[in-house]
């Protein structure tokens, strides 16, 4: 077993669900151990923290620049190799680029900015840098959407006629009504969250799943936006048409205002010779649909599987495979391109695909402000 790669967190303290989720996936596949944080901006919480999830406290310092600080000067067989960025999204720019500018590997919650443009800056540095950098997109983790991948790939729809993603929550019933709250949540804040809520947040995730499993980039899209109140700024429901290479059209549907809905997200991608449909909520079964047989179900764990979907598999058939292991593929993946190992290019998405998220939030922004108009995105 090769040496655990030496994992920094920032961010995720406290009882952040994000903090739990990576910290749970980094451990699952034995490939990392944390040896340094900034948990949380306070350093006497931070430290509290780290005690209480057992992390030792040496190296748990009291801001970013001074994890920076500290850890070049430890010898390079003993300092972090790779940093996950797990703080608010104004904050995700600023870290990965001096992480990269210090030779660090990134793991980085989406968005991975709050703006094309400092995309586009990450992008150049990590040309430089020759590092690992991964975006925490987790649903691309789960076996049965690395299956889909792979059959679209070997053919198995056809030429794909349409696709269907939707990505529906209702957690933001509670505060979106309420002037006061919505004043003071920071996924409402654009100074914090960045240009968009709902489609930054959640949206983004569709777009990363048609375009993880069809292999198709989407090319222009039409938007439109709903703030619910005039004094909001940010939109908290949306729908985005979409034309794709190869002449493919289809959807997009997100919202935080879908009452009663929890983690709706879906997909449906239809093709000449039949079609997949894929639940977030249901990640175990994959439908296969046709005109002229009966629907296949498709499940983990089981040889006819594709060595992709085998691979992020850690359970016999039958039994659930979860949010958790979604996320530990996307770490075992990122640990393998860390240590030079070969790898399938569906193991984790990539600043790549943190460029392609930027592009199309701010792309639903513009088309939303100048009228609902076609954008096209780069």
């Amino acid at each position: 077993m090769p040496k655990k790669i030496r994992l920094g967190i920032l961010g995720g303290g406290g009882d952040s669900l994000i903090g739990v989720l990576h910290r749970v996936a980094s451990f699952i596949n034995d490939n990392y151990e944390i040896v340094g944080a900034v948990f949380n901006p306070n350093y006497e919480d931070n430290v509290n923290f780290a005690k209480e999830i057992d992390v030792p406290t040496n190296r748990i310092y009291k801001d970013f620049d001074a994890l920076v600080e500290e850890e070049l000067k430890l010898p390079e067989d003993e300092r972090i190799q790779v940093c996950s960025i797990l703080t608010p999204n104004f904050l995700h720019f600023p870290m990965a680029k001096k992480l990269l500018e210090n030779g660090f590997h990134v793991i980085c919650e989406k968005p991975m900015t709050t703006t094309y443009e400092e995309a586009k800056i990450l992008q150049d540095l990590l040309a430089k840098s020759g590092k690992v950098f991964a975006v925490t997109h987790t649903y691309t983790g789960y076996p049965m959407v690395r299956q889909m991948r792979e059959m679209i790939k070997a053919g198995a729809l056809g030429k794909i006629h349409k696709v269907d993603a939707r990505y529906y929550q209702g957690w933001i019933n509670a505060i979106i009504h309420d002037k006061e709250k919505r004043s003071s949540v920071w996924r409402l804040d654009p100074k914090k969250a960045g240009i968009s809520s709902c489609m930054g947040d959640i949206g983004v995730h569709a777009f990363n799943m048609i375009e993880f499993t069809t292999g198709l980039q989407i090319k222009s899209l039409l938007c439109d936006f709903n703030y619910m109140y005039d004094d909001n700024v940010m939109d908290v429901d949306g729908t985005v048409l979409i034309r794709m290479d190869k002449n493919v059209k289809g959807v997009i549907r997100a919202s935080q205002v879908a009452t009663g809905e929890e983690n709706g997200l879906a997909i449906a991608i239809y093709g000449e010779k039949g079609a997949f449909r894929w639940e977030q909520e249901k990640p175990n079964f994959l439908y296969k649909m046709s005109d002229t047989e009966p629907v296949q179900i498709y499940k983990p764990g089981h040889a006819y599987n594709s060595e992709l979907s085998l691979d992020g598999t850690k359970l016999p058939p039958g039994h659930p495979e979860g949010i958790f292991d979604a996320m530990a593929n996307i770490y075992l993946g990122a640990a393998r391109a860390i240590r030079g190992e070969k790898y399938n290019d569906g193991e984790f998405p990539t600043m790549l695909d943190g460029v392609r998220g930027l592009n199309f939030i701010e792309s639903t922004v513009a088309s939303h402000k100048q009228g609902n108009v076609w954008v096209d995105m780069e």
